[in-house]
């Protein structure tokens, strides 16, 4: 609806008069009328002046944005600005899947510090960088991957360009589908991280969801998320969580990684690996990417996203790399030279400094040693976290419940089997900050915490339905 604004300048009496009159002729405040005003004298619709002597008439119409809604807060992001708002001395944020100390504090890595003195020592400049990323980066986060020794690697059959952490390599990969399969599905855990959905819809990708999740037994749905696959067209891409699979922590067996290898084979699927976690989980660079190695030593072709915000810390740095394992060489190049294609209009190039970060600590054998003891420390803060919250679970908790599905899930996340209603209790009855589908991040939790979040856990799970 279009308004006005009215400015007098000052005047005489007489000629301020006679001005006003003149200007009333050919304006009034009515939104018809200044519609029509602005028709006939052909002004801008956004800011029209008419200057009347030494009076100026100022119309505004509507933003032409108007139409644009509101969107909702990130439900992730969300739980940490209503955490910073709690005043209360004994609030916990499980919310955001970010590493803290005991003393609940963020944590940069020495690794990360060494390594950026040293970038500091070479006084490395700040030009840009290939669209491909940093050469150093791309062998290091590769061999990293599936190991050096790796027929794929020796092979020169992996596509690998740096990208934009895990989010921007996944969102690389899903261009990749939507323009080279086109109308192919992807299929996507129930649960999974929230954003993989975003992910998808605006890449235009379509997707599905696979049986994962078993709420009865609070662990693996095993034989529904088989069925799925099998179901699914042939040709889909499968998304698959390489370790610490999030939200729930729970993993598959080894022996149920070659089962669910051996369908998406048989299916001729193509595997899709979302890789945040390597190290971060179990405290093993090679542990954590059993899955993806078994699935390469196939012969299968396959997608892996990878990210450095967990195992490194680097969580600001946006840094990550998309992997695509090809049948030749050839395909491998043309797989690379597309990837490039379709990352030079999203971003150009992506950032230097934590690249070199990486490329320093794997390329540096003192370094990479110290990198793995911390990760291995890391990793062990979290087990013991979660040890002590399930022993005082067991101990407060009298009405015989097995709590022991928090010992088998694995890596900084748990989830909890609580509802939202149980959700929403810890948050205003305890101040446990968490996400609404039950997801506990246990790297924000201190061992001192633990009896507090048990007992927040017990009253929620017990007395709301």
């Amino acid at each position: 609806m279009a308004s006005s604004m009215l400015s007098l300048a000052s005047a005489s009496p007489s000629a301020s008069l006679a001005l006003q009159d003149d200007c009333k002729t050919k304006l009034k405040l009515g939104t018809t009328d200044l519609a029509s005003f602005l028709r006939k004298e052909k002004r801008n619709p956004f800011m029209t002046a008419k200057s009347c002597g030494r009076i100026t008439m100022v119309a505004v119409t509507a933003s032409r944005f108007e139409g644009i809604i509101m969107a909702p807060p990130d439900p992730i992001l969300g739980v940490s600005e209503a955490f910073k708002a709690d005043t209360n001395e004994m609030k916990l944020n499980l919310g955001v899947g970010a590493y803290r100390t005991e003393e609940l504090q963020p944590y940069v890595l020495n690794v990360v510090k060494k390594a950026e003195n040293l970038m500091l020592e070479r006084g490395e400049n700040k030009e840009y960088l290939p669209i491909e990323g940093l050469a150093a980066f791309n062998k290091a986060t590769a061999d990293l991957l599936f190991g050096a020794d790796n027929k794929v690697i020796q092979q020169q059959k992996v596509a690998t360009i740096q990208g934009l952490s895990g989010t921007g390599s996944l969102r690389l990969a899903a261009a990749l589908i939507e323009r080279y399969f086109p109308g192919a599905k992807v299929l996507i855990s129930s649960p999974t991280w929230g954003n993989h959905k975003n992910i998808l819809n605006d890449a235009r990708v379509p997707w599905s969801e696979y049986r994962y999740y078993d709420p009865q037994t609070v662990g693996l749905d095993f034989d529904g998320m088989i069925s799925d696959i099998k179901e699914a067209p042939e040709g889909s891409f499968i998304l698959l969580h390489g370790c610490a699979h999030n939200p729930t922590g729970i993993d598959p067996t080894l022996e149920q990684w070659e089962k669910i290898a051996d369908v998406i084979q048989e299916k001729k699927h193509i595997p899709f690996f979302d890789v945040a976690y390597q190290g971060f989980a179990s405290g093993s660079l090679d542990e954590d990417a059993a899955s993806v190695r078994l699935f390469a030593a196939r012969g299968m072709e396959l997608i892996v996203a990878q990210s450095y915000s967990k195992n490194l810390g680097l969580y600001a740095e946006r840094i990550g790399a998309i992997n695509v394992v090809c049948s030749s060489v050839d395909a491998a190049a043309r797989v690379k030279s597309q990837l490039k294609r379709l990352a030079r209009p999203m971003y150009s190039n992506p950032p230097v400094h934590g690249a070199r970060i990486v490329a320093n600590v794997v390329g540096d054998p003192a370094l990479f040693s110290e990198w793995k003891a911390e990760m291995e420390m890391m990793a062990g803060r979290i087990k013991g976290v979660r040890q002590k919250l399930f022993d005082s679970l067991s101990a407060k908790d009298r009405s015989g419940k097995d709590w022991s599905f928090i010992l088998k899930q694995i890596g900084m996340f748990s989830f909890t089997g609580l509802n939202k209603a149980q959700s929403d209790n810890m948050t205003n009855k305890w101040h446990v900050y968490m996400t609404k589908d039950g997801r506990i991040s246990l790297a924000g939790l201190s061992s001192a915490k633990c009896e507090y979040l048990a007992d927040a856990i017990i009253d929620s799970f017990h007395n709301v339905k």
